[in-house]
C-alpha cells in the first residue's frame, strides 16, 4: 500500500498502465468500477495489451457502458466479462453470448462479494486526485467498489481530475491503493433526452400522483426530463434514487426538493452513481446536498420504505390488458433489471403512503399502440401482478389496486389512445376479459376532457381528486351506490331503488362529454382509489338549460364537496354555451337545497307537489343590470 504518500506527492506515486499489466496474473478476476466509474485507462490499456500473462482474465462490472465490451470473439482468450445489468449496450453483448449476465439483484452484489462468493482478486477504480490529507473520492459511483477494494490483493486507482469530488460513504485515502495510474481520459458523458409534447402530458399525469412532501427516485427517460416542470411547483420533496441524473439535479435546483422529511440522510439527496452531462458532474463536485451510498444501503427494501410517500417511478415499453408490463430493452434500458424493479416496488409499496408508478406514451414512436392485449411475446417482462398500482399515460391515469381483471382491462382501455380503445374492447370482449355485452362510444375516448383534474383539499385535510368519469368507474360506481343509504337514495332517484346492475350502470358511465357531463370525486384510502361523490349535468333537448344533480357519500358530507362540484359544473357548462341549470329537488332534502342556495348564481325555487323546481341562470350582476354569461 502507498503508506508513505501524501496529498502533496502522489503524483511521484504514479506508475504507467504498463506496470499493472506486470502484476495481473492468468485467471485473475478484476473488478471495474461501474458505468461512468469505469477506469478507462486501464481498460483500454488491457484491451490493446499483448502480453502473455492476460489470459482468461475475469472482468466483474455492476453496469458496462462499452470500454470493457467485448466487440468480437477474439477477446476471449484474454478476459471474459461478466456483469449484473442487462440493459443498454450489454444486451447485445449477452444476447451474442459475448459476455456473461448474472441475474443477481445489484443490492446483493456487495454481500456476495465480501462473503467470497463472488471473488475478487483486484480492483480498478476510478478515483480523484487527493486532498492535502490524502483523501480520494470514489467520484461517480460507489455502488460495490469499497466491498471489492477490502477483497482485492491488488488495489489500483485510477485518478482523473474531470471527475466529482462526491460526498458521502465515497472516502477512501491514499493509502488504500497499491498503485495510482494518471488518467486524461474524459468520462463517459450522457446527452439529456428531448422532450416531446407527448411526454410533458404524460409528466403532468405522473406529477398530479406525487403529494407534497413524497420522496422520488429517478433514472433515464424522456418522462423525467419532463417532470422537472411540474414537479417544480412541489413542496419539501425527497429524494432516495439509484442514480443522479441532469433532470433530478434540475429539480433539486428548483428548490422543491428539501429532504425534511426523511427519517434516514434527512437534508440530504441519497444515490449511488450518477450518469449525465460535464454540467451534472461539475455540480456534483463537493456538494454537500448529496450524498452517495453503496448499492446494498441504496436498494435495501426496508430503508427505501422508511422514506415516507415514497413514489417510484418507472418507464414501461408495453402494458397488456391483463396488467403484465414489458420494460424497456436495449439502449433505452438504463438503469434497472426486473429484480430492480420488484425491490423498489416492494420498498415504495411497504412505505407509508407510498406508490408505484409505469408511465409510459399511449404509443411507441411508430405509432403502434403501447396498450396491448397481450405482452407476452415481449422480453424483459415484470409480471409481478399483484404489485401494479399505477399506470400512466398522457391520457390519464389507470388504478390497479385491488381491482379485477376485467375492472383492470377497462382502467387501461380508458388511457390507451382513443383511436385504439374500440379495437380494445372488442379484444378484449373476444378473450372473455369483458363482458360480452360492453358498450364502448367510440367518440368518448376523443371528446373526454382531460384538462379538468385536479386535486381539492377540504376541511379536516381531506383531499379529492376531481375529474371526468371515465367507463371504467362503472364497479367504483356502483360500490358508490351500495354505499348510499335509502334515504339518500330516494332523495337522488325519487324511487326506492334496490340495486344497480351492470347493464344499468355501464350505460350511466358511458358519456358523451358533449351533451352530458359528469364529475367525480375520488379519495385515496388505506392506499386504494375511491370513487366519493359525483355531480352530472345534462344538456336538455332544445333548451339553453341543463338538468343538473349530484350525490355525495354520507361519511363526506359537510365538508363543503357538494358546494365545490357544482360551481365546477357551473364553469364547465359556460364554457359549453349552457345559460343556466335545472334540479328537482325533495322538501325535505334540505341539504341539497342549502348547496343550491349557496351557488355564486341567484336560485329560484318552486314547490310542486312535495318538490323544489329549482331554476339557476348564469346571469351576473354589473352597476345594477343583469348580464347574462356564458
Amino acid at each position: 500500500m502507498l503508506s508513505t504518500i501524501t496529498g502533496n506527492n502522489w503524483k511521484k506515486a504514479l506508475v504507467e498502465p504498463e506496470e499493472i499489466i506486470k502484476k495481473i496474473e492468468p485467471g485473475m478476476k478484476i473488478f471495474l468500477g461501474t458505468g461512468c466509474a469505469e477506469p478507462r485507462k486501464l481498460i483500454q490499456a488491457i484491451l490493446k495489451s499483448n502480453a502473455r500473462n492476460l489470459r482468461d482474465l475475469e472482468f466483474i462490472q455492476l453496469l458496462s457502458l462499452g470500454d470493457a465490451l467485448p466487440t468480437d470473439q477474439t477477446q476471449e482468450h484474454k478476459y471474459r466479462l461478466k456483469t449484473f445489468f442487462s440493459g443498454y449496450v450489454a444486451s447485445d453483448a449477452i444476447r451474442e453470448g459475448r459476455i456473461d449476465f448474472i441475474p443477481t439483484a445489484s443490492s446483493r452484489v456487495p454481500q456476495l462479494i465480501s462473503a467470497g462468493i463472488i471473488d475478487v482478486d483486484a480492483a480498478f477504480v476510478q478515483i480523484t486526485p487527493p486532498d492535502e490529507r490524502g483523501f480520494v473520492s470514489l467520484g461517480l459511483a460507489v455502488d460495490a467498489a469499497r466491498r471489492a477494494m477490502e477483497r482485492a490483493s491488488l488495489v489500483v486507482g485510477e485518478i482523473n481530475e474531470q471527475i466529482p469530488f462526491t460526498m458521502g460513504d465515497s472516502f477512501a485515502h491514499i493509502s488504500d491503493f497499491h498503485f495510482l495510474v494518471e488518467s486524461d481520459q474524459p468520462p463517459h458523458y450522457f446527452p439529456r433526452w428531448p422532450v416531446a409534447e407527448v411526454y410533458e402530458k404524460l409528466a403532468a399525469n405522473v406529477a398530479s400522483m406525487i403529494d407534497d412532501g413524497s420522496c422520488v427516485a429517478f433514472t433515464f427517460d424522456p418522462v423525467f426530463e419532463a417532470l422537472v416542470e411540474p414537479l417544480s411547483k412541489k413542496k419539501n420533496l425527497s429524494v432516495h434514487s439509484l442514480v443522479m441524473t441532469d433532470a433530478l439535479m434540475d429539480l433539486i435546483k428548483t428548490g422543491a426538493v428539501t429532504n425534511k422529511n426523511k427519517r434516514f440522510f434527512r437534508n440530504k439527496s441519497v444515490v449511488c452513481y450518477a450518469q449525465g452531462t460535464r454540467e451534472l458532474y461539475q455540480w456534483l463536485h463537493r456538494n454537500p446536498l448529496i450524498e452517495f451510498q453503496s448499492v446494498d444501503l441504496v436498494m435495501d427494501t426496508q430503508l427505501m420504505s422508511m422514506n415516507e410517500k415514497y413514489i417510484k417511478i418507472l418507464p414501461a415499453r408495453r402494458v397488456d390488458l391483463m396488467g403484465i408490463v414489458a420494460l424497456q430493452v436495449g439502449r433505452r434500458n438504463v438503469t434497472l433489471d426486473p429484480g430492480e424493479v420488484h425491490a423498489v416496488f416492494t420498498g415504495a409499496s411497504l412505505s407509508p403512503g407510498g406508490r408505484t408508478i409505469f408511465a409510459l406514451p399511449s404509443r411507441n414512436r411508430e405509432g403502434k399502440p403501447n396498450i396491448i392485449l397481450s405482452a407476452k411475446e415481449y422480453p424483459n417482462q415484470f409480471t409481478n401482478q399483484e404489485a401494479l398500482d399505477l399506470i400512466i399515460t398522457e391520457y390519464g391515469v389507470a388504478s390497479m389496486r385491488g381491482r379485477t381483471q376485467r375492472e383492470r382491462a377497462l382502467a387501461l382501455i380508458d388511457i390507451a389512445h382513443p383511436n385504439d380503445r374500440w379495437e380494445l374492447v372488442q379484444q378484449a370482449k373476444a378473450a372473455n376479459i369483458l363482458y360480452r355485452d360492453q358498450i364502448y362510444l367510440t367518440d368518448s375516448g376523443r371528446c373526454y376532457p382531460d384538462d379538468v383534474s385536479y386535486r381539492h383539499t377540504f376541511k379536516n385535510g381531506v383531499t379529492v381528486w376531481f375529474r371526468p368519469i371515465k367507463p371504467s368507474d362503472e364497479d367504483d360506481m356502483r360500490k358508490l351506490f351500495y354505499r348510499f343509504s335509502d334515504r339518500a337514495v330516494y332523495y337522488r332517484y325519487f324511487a326506492p331503488i334496490k340495486s344497480m346492475p351492470h347493464k344499468q350502470m355501464q350505460e350511466y358511465v358511458n358519456i358523451d362529454y358533449s351533451n352530458i357531463m359528469s364529475i367525480v370525486g375520488v379519495v385515496v384510502e388505506e392506499g386504494v382509489e375511491r370513487i366519493i361523490a359525483e355531480a352530472r349535468y345534462v344538456h336538455l333537448q332544445d333548451s339553453a338549460y341543463a338538468d343538473v344533480a349530484f350525490i355525495v357519500d354520507e361519511r363526506y358530507m359537510g365538508l363543503g364537496i357538494g358546494k365545490h362540484m357544482l360551481d365546477l359544473l357551473i364553469t364547465l357548462a359556460k364554457k359549453r354555451g349552457i345559460k343556466g341549470f335545472k334540479a328537482d329537488v325533495l322538501t325535505e332534502n334540505k341539504p341539497m337545497l342549502k348547496v343550491f342556495e349557496s351557488c355564486r348564481y341567484p336560485m329560484h325555487a318552486v314547490v310542486k307537489s312535495g318538490v323544489y323546481e329549482v331554476t339557476i341562470p348564469f346571469i351576473d350582476e354589473v352597476n345594477g343590470k343583469k348580464t347574462a354569461t356564458g
